[in-house]
């Protein structure tokens, strides 16, 4: 499906059913917002990794926490979807900022059950590796939930971002895991070595 979006082209890659807090501070985005709180429509993140990317996403203005006197703003939004860029206007006819037609992604949500608690399983790792324990409860945990926090580039992110099917995505996440968790792991023993010295050892006397 198509349609024409406000764009705040960010080096940021906003996952669907993310919570986003900016704060508003250049002039063409204080009008982008001030623009929204009238009209109550949606935005799109654009992603610019060294120059605009073709994918971004979608979100909704939730609230503006505060105001500040010269029209600053911090603002919560809410991610939607993902679009394609199909056209940029920079700026959007009598605006300062900028806009464009885009096309709504699809997101396909079937993913083999095996492959998803793998993936539930080597996560799980990893956030524990990380000293962020979770009770990762099945099903209500998707590729997007912790995409943020496994260390993937923002390049990876936003290849993540461009997969229009979750058994893809999860794939490539578990990959990932499957990368860095043996890194973790040594790093892990690395450290516990490295916390024993200076200990007091009690070692056993050598027969020689």
């Amino acid at each position: 499906m198509d349609g024409y979006l406000p764009l705040f082209p960010l080096k940021l890659v906003a996952f669907p059913d993310e919570p986003i807090n900016l704060h508003i501070f250049e002039p063409r985005y204080k009008q982008l917002i001030n623009d929204i709180l009238e009209t109550g429509d949606t935005f799109g993140i654009a992603v610019y990794i060294d120059s605009l990317m073709p994918f971004g996403t979608e979100v909704q203005l939730l609230d503006v926490s505060k105001l500040y006197e010269d029209g600053r703003m911090d603002i919560k939004t809410k991610a939607l979807g993902v679009f394609e860029i199909l056209s940029f206007d920079n700026p959007m006819p009598g605006k300062l900022y900028a806009g464009g037609k885009v096309n709504f992604k699809e997101n396909d949500l079937k993913v083999p059950e095996a492959i998803y608690r793998e993936f539930l399983f080597y996560l799980k790792e990893l956030l524990r590796l990380l000293s962020h324990p979770v009770d990762l409860v099945p099903f209500a945990v998707n590729s997007f939930s912790f995409a943020h926090k496994i260390g993937l580039t923002l390049a990876e992110e936003y290849e993540l971002l461009t997969m229009e099917k979750e058994s893809d995505r999860i794939a490539y996440l578990l990959r990932h895991l499957m990368k860095v968790i043996p890194v973790m792991r040594e790093m892990e023993a690395a450290k516990k070595k490295i916390q024993m010295n200076g200990h007091f050892k009690n070692l056993d006397p050598l027969d020689f």
